[in-house]
């Protein structure tokens, strides 16, 4: 079955970051609310800035500093604001797609020392399990012919890609390093090849 969604409802949302058109969609493949948080006019336009943000509860919502989820969320909009322009995905797949318990059975994983990739193999799960259908199928809804995407992931763009999603650029976002998020990030950039910069581990 061909995957479909539907845009059931827009409304106003303003925000410390400017003011977003929410947009809510229903779909064909999960009962998820995936959302899209939009700033100005999209449609027919070439290179617009685009987040696809996958839901994390813990980073997001209470500010953990495990991650650098909440801190890319706020970039993001803030960048997209700037740019008087843009969209913000935010698809319904948290932990890299494992849900909500298991990330939290891995973070309990890596405080016995495992990495967050060994962790979700360990709990019977891919490193990363996030796919990006809806949100290509998100962006055709919109009308966005082509996309600066903002990520330091260059699996999300060869996906996108494959979904026929024209990248014409990468925005870096990197969040602050600290002790709370330096080994998170480290794997990251040493075992996903996400393109960070990492300091010097002298």
């Amino acid at each position: 079955m061909k995957a479909s969604i539907e845009d059931k409802v827009q409304t106003r949302i303003p925000t410390k970051h400017g003011e977003f058109i929410l947009h809510y969609y229903s779909n064909s493949l999960d009962k998820k609310e995936h959302v899209a948080f939009v700033k100005g006019e999209v449609a027919g336009k070439e290179d617009v800035p685009v987040r696809i943000h996958s839901e994390c509860f813990t980073g997001d919502v209470l500010g953990s500093r495990r991650c650098d989820c909440g801190e890319q969320l706020d970039m993001a909009l803030d960048l997209i604001n700037t740019a008087g322009c843009g969209v913000l995905i935010y698809l319904r797949q948290e932990g890299r797609g494992i849900g909500l318990l298991k990330k939290l059975q891995a973070y309990n994983l890596q405080d016995q020392g495992l990495d967050t990739v060994d962790a979700n193999i360990k709990l019977g799960h891919l490193a990363d399990e996030r796919q990006y259908d809806i949100a290509a199928l998100i962006l055709n809804s919109l009308q966005v012919r082509s996309i600066e995407l903002i990520t330091n992931n260059p699996l999300k763009i060869d996906e996108l890609t494959k979904l026929g999603i024209k990248v014409n650029n990468r925005i870096a976002i990197e969040a602050r390093i600290h002790q709370d998020n330096l080994e998170y990030l480290k794997t990251k950039a040493e075992r996903m090849r996400h393109m960070l910069s990492m300091p010097d581990s002298k």
